[in-house]
């Protein structure tokens, strides 16, 4: 018996300082490739089909598309600004990448590379979310202290919603029908319900909130200066635990088991796991240096 056809996950790590992407395997959770990008990269997303890694460089000013069975790039997308966060329509046509100094969202043709269109926001847009559904693109302007909302197919703006100081990163809910953003100068989450187009709550997290994902009916969101993962109830927003990890965790995203979290720790040059049903700190690996890890960062795909 072999294990041909079977899908593993593939986690891309982007190293800011050291101007490369850790793949690491999720199950071994050892280092199989290390790949150069260059240009400080920081934001990234697979595509939905897992064969594909989109690695933003905020100083290089490029989009760097890798494969990732061969772990090597396939191309690079010149654009212009700072592209930092970046998401993926579910259906895998369209690429968004916020640019923190145009304030804008391009929109890419997943195949082409070519620009669409562009999107005005608020200042600073950093992190960028699709609903599950494919309807609502969100972005989070993070000098604006609000959320920019889009209808993803036809790219009209539907309305913004203000949120906490500094919101960064930002994820829906599993069944789309919430939002939540990071709010780095609050110390806080705010819950945006999508068909009310408004904030319908907070959740008190730890020191500089980054980024936010859900397993197991449980929310989990990294906390910058205090070196923890906040854990809470979806439903109730009730916090359940803080858990610690390495120092100054980022970038955090959800393996295909639904259990296994993976959190980038930035000084520590570490990707952690966390069990979201025992809610323990599992084991690490040594990355690159300054991982951030910012998006939808595990690739599942199937065994060659």
């Amino acid at each position: 018996m072999t294990n041909a056809g079977l899908a593993r996950d593939l986690a891309f790590v982007t190293n800011q300082t050291s101007d490369d992407v850790s793949v690491v395997d999720v199950a071994t959770m050892q280092v199989t490739a290390t790949v150069k990008v260059g240009g400080k990269p920081a934001g990234v997303v697979v595509s939905p089909d897992g064969t594909r890694a989109y690695v933003t460089s905020p100083e290089g000013k490029y989009l760097t598309i890798l494969d990732t069975v061969s772990a090597k790039p396939v191309t690079r997308i010149p654009l212009s600004g700072g592209p930092l966060g970046v998401a993926i329509h579910p259906d895998g046509a369209r690429v968004y990448v916020a640019d923190w100094y145009e304030h804008r969202i391009f929109v890419i043709d997943a195949d082409s590379g070519d620009i669409k269109a562009t999107l005005k926001t608020g200042k600073s847009p950093s992190g960028l979310a699709v609903s599950p559904d494919g309807a609502v693109l969100a972005s989070a302007d993070r000098d604006s202290n609000q959320v920019t909302l889009f209808d993803a197919r036809s790219h009209e703006k539907i309305t913004t919603v203000g949120t906490g100081e500094r919101p960064f990163g930002i994820t829906f809910t599993p069944d789309g029908n919430r939002l939540m953003t990071a709010d780095v100068g609050s110390n806080s989450l705010t819950v945006i319900d999508i068909k009310a187009r408004k904030a319908v709550g907070t959740v008190k997290v730890g020191d500089h909130p980054y980024a936010v994902a859900f397993a197991k009916g449980k929310g989990f969101a990294t906390n910058q200066y205090g070196g923890t993962v906040t854990v809470f109830d979806e439903a109730t927003l009730k916090v359940l635990a803080t858990l610690e990890t390495g120092e100054y965790p980022e970038g955090i995203a959800v393996a295909s088991d639904g259990r296994s979290v993976l959190v980038a720790n930035w000084f520590d040059n570490t990707l952690s796991r966390i069990d979201a049903e025992t809610l323990e700190v599992t084991t690490s690996v040594a990355v690159g240096d300054g991982p951030r890890a910012f998006g939808n960062f595990i690739a599942s795909i199937a065994d060659q």
